[in-house]
């Protein structure tokens, strides 16, 4: 059964989190779905959620670089290039870096690298810091349908097949965010 949480539930929502729950959450475009990255069973329930391929990967989003500073493989990151992607953040940027033995091969999927975000967006932050880590956020829709904007759509789209959704707002982008590659600065999503 679908649980809703509101911003003074956030421990409530990690709670479910830590048990093994997926859970939609506003981010500065649209809901996204997240789990516990080391959790494989919940990770794929977001993949079975979403009828997706699970070589497409998804990114981690974070209240701070200490919460993704263990996926970077930072052996191989120029520090010019980490000082420029540090003072991005916290802000709606998505960095694909290498990615360290930290990474579940599930999380990056058919991908080398492992894309990254500290969010600005206070109530994804507000989560992360609840959960105590990192967590998984890929768009809150069926593969091939438009992304959530509401919590009205996250819960037409996925009813009690879903565990949790945190009811709060949007941020003010008007589109997911731009992920791009750390160490060339490729756009990889505009």
């Amino acid at each position: 059964m679908l649980q809703r949480f509101t911003l003074a539930e956030l421990d409530a929502a990690a709670a479910l989190l830590h048990g093994g729950g997926v859970l939609a959450y506003p981010t500065e475009a649209v809901f996204g779905l997240g789990c516990d990255p080391h959790d494989r069973v919940a990770f794929e329930k977001i993949f079975a959620l979403k009828q997706r391929p699970a070589t497409q990967g998804v990114l981690l989003i974070a209240a701070d670089f200490a919460q993704v500073e263990r996926y970077i493989a930072l052996a191989a990151v120029p520090i010019e290039v980490l000082r420029e992607v540090r003072s991005s953040w916290p802000g709606p940027h998505t960095w694909i870096f290498p990615r360290s033995a930290e990474v579940p091969a599930w999380v990056a999927g058919a991908h080398a690298g492992i894309a990254l975000r500290v969010t600005a967006h206070a109530p994804a932050a507000a989560l992360c810091r609840a959960f105590g880590g990192a967590l998984v956020s890929t768009s809150a829709n069926p593969h091939g349908q438009p992304p959530a904007r509401t919590a009205q759509t996250v819960a037409g789209y996925f009813g009690d097949a879903l565990d949790g959704l945190l009811d709060a707002p949007l941020g003010g982008q008007a589109s997911p965010t731009v992920i791009r590659d750390a160490l060339s600065g490729a756009i990889i999503r505009a």
